[in-house]
């Protein structure tokens, strides 16, 4: 299991801090690859600011490293706020791999404060039942090695044990798409119970679906990669071949063609080469250097 930001080991002084315009890059959008940041949104004379401030504070140190907390002064950080569209404050954004996933404005009841905080860090799946943990790190070692009846199995027992383990079900959707039963594979991901419905390891399992009923219709690469050549403002066909390689297996050359498709006209047929990438980002893991390269360049494009 991914261990976010330290678990119990990390210091609550590590857990909240200020920062500059200058460090938001390094601090929010590549810090979020790796453990959920929330973004404080404030001004000393916001009285309801000073408010919510502490309360956030509380429950982040409460969380004992599954999340972190950063503080702006939006008076000093004008060119971030306006970027954010940020038009009131206090605001407060969750960043989870380098996205926005959540957030809110305005003060609002400690209850809530709470439950936002345990939103974030389950988006980022860190909610996984503990006593499970060795259960699920076999299922996930078994699909990894092609045993995917095998880890089906498994997956199948830690939901006999607890019917709305998010990454039991995530894990059964995945070993399904390994037998290349996608109907069965749907199946299961609709049966999700509604209050896992949204946790990432069934956002996950999601995109690895979509992206292997795409894989069914991939074009031939050696066609689409000549007609890229022939012409590098084709978009569509390099929108194809970055299915088409995906589909081959090659997430790293895949995500690269999008990534110049984004450069050259990012908002080309509603913006389809940043979604198509945020579906393979979502399909890859947390911590697979291809998502985690590549999105922080994705993340330089759209903050430049």
């Amino acid at each position: 299991m991914l261990e976010l930001g330290g678990g119990a080991a990390a210091q609550q002084g590590d857990l909240v801090k200020d920062i500059t315009e200058a460090e938001f890059m390094a601090e929010v959008v590549e810090a979020s690859q790796t453990v959920p940041i929330i973004v404080d949104f404030w001004a000393p004379w916001c009285g309801p600011c000073k408010t919510l401030g502490p309360m956030l504070e509380e429950a982040v140190n409460a969380a004992k490293g599954a999340v972190r907390m950063v503080k702006v002064n939006v008076d000093q950080a004008q060119m971030i706020a306006s970027q954010l569209r940020i038009q009131s404050i206090p605001t407060v954004y969750a960043f989870w791999q380098g996205q926005p996933v959540d957030g809110f404005q305005g003060a609002v009841p400690g209850s809530e404060i709470k439950a936002f905080v345990e939103r974030v860090v389950q988006a980022s799946g860190g909610d996984a039942s503990g006593g499970l943990d060795d259960a699920m790190a076999a299922g996930e070692e078994m699909l990894d090695q092609g045993a995917a009846v095998d880890a089906a199995q498994v997956f199948a027992a830690i939901l006999g044990e607890d019917p709305a383990h998010a990454g039991a079900y995530g894990g059964m959707v995945r070993a399904h798409i390994a037998m290349g039963d996608l109907d069965q594979a749907e199946a299961i991901l609709n049966g999700a119970p509604a209050e896992i419905s949204t946790h990432a390891a069934l956002e996950a399992a999601h995109a690895q679906l979509e992206l292997a009923r795409q894989a069914a219709n991939a074009g031939p690469v050696a066609e689409l990669m000549a007609a890229v050549e022939a012409d590098p403002m084709n978009h569509q066909a390099r929108y194809d071949l970055a299915q088409a390689l995906y589909a081959k297996g090659d997430a790293q050359e895949a995500v690269d063609h999008l990534l110049e498709l984004f450069r050259r006209d990012r908002e080309w047929n509603d913006g389809a080469a940043r979604a198509q990438l945020m579906t393979i980002f979502d399909a890859l893991k947390p911590n697979d250097p291809v998502m985690l390269n590549r999105r922080r360049r994705l993340s330089s494009m759209i903050f430049a």
